[in-house]
């Protein structure tokens, strides 16, 4: 990583007086979660996008519960990485900043980041279909499983699915957010999946300024933008260091 570019994305972090961070899977790629989409993402020749529908759940939920049961005992397998860890660091440099993941896997809070917005669930959660309460159940979970707050069934995992809205109370955080912020942080996102891939374009619609950690070519050529290539395990532990030269602190 070129000293200079994380140099200049170290400043305009200890600069900016409104942060947003955003991460997606190619944070947790390091850490060896699988995305379950495309023709790795096969299971028992279902797609995702044939199992994570409210129809589908309102068809089987039983089959659908037996998806996410797999999904979470192989997620369950993985530990956070670098990255994740470097994300703690800068929660705690970076107290006016909004850390908002697209991730499911919960990695940012077993390592540690408590205040991180899920836009699109988690899967150890489960969201009761009667009364609408949440709960973690990191253990299997049947459509016979019942709430233990109104005893209602089924339970459903608590994601935002093919089909569905990210909850308006989040989006309402993140726009508010968004709606001041000088400077935005991504982290191994493409970048092509609304409403998060506008994060960015309103922040430079705003004049302020988009930090970019990808191992891929940056998604458009934009000159205020400050691209970082590499992996995020790498490349983050690196901008916490330099930004922690930048505001003095050993």
């Amino acid at each position: 990583m070129e000293n200079a570019s994380l140099n200049e994305a170290a400043k305009c972090l200890a600069a900016a007086q409104q942060l947003l961070f955003l991460s997606g899977a190619g944070i947790s790629a390091e850490s060896g979660v699988p995305t379950f989409r495309g023709k790795d993402g096969l299971w028992r020749n279902y797609r995702a996008e044939d199992l994570a529908t409210p129809e589908a759940f309102a068809r089987n939920p039983a089959l659908v519960w037996e998806w996410y049961n797999w999904r979470k005992a192989l997620v369950a397998q993985c530990q956070p990485n670098a990255a994740h860890f470097a994300v703690v660091e800068l929660a705690k440099l970076l107290p006016h900043c909004l850390f908002v993941t697209q991730n499911v896997d919960g990695l940012h809070r077993a390592a540690g980041l408590d205040n991180v917005l899920e836009m699109h669930g988690n899967l150890y959660r489960t969201r009761c279909t009667v009364c609408g309460a949440l709960e973690e159940k990191r253990e299997d979970v049947t459509p016979e499983v019942r709430c233990t707050h109104c005893g209602g069934v089924p339970l459903r995992p608590d994601v935002v699915w093919f089909g569905e809205a990210i909850p308006p109370t989040t989006l309402k955080t993140i726009y508010d957010k968004l709606s001041v912020a000088d400077a935005i942080l991504v982290v191994g996102t493409s970048g092509t999946v609304y409403p998060a891939a506008g994060f960015a374009v309103e922040v430079r619609r705003r004049g302020g300024t988009v930090i970019e950690i990808n191992t891929e070519s940056p998604h458009g050529h934009y000159p205020r933008d400050i691209f970082l290539q590499g992996k995020a395990g790498t490349v983050l532990p690196q901008l916490v260091a330099q930004l922690k030269s930048q505001l003095q602190i050993a």
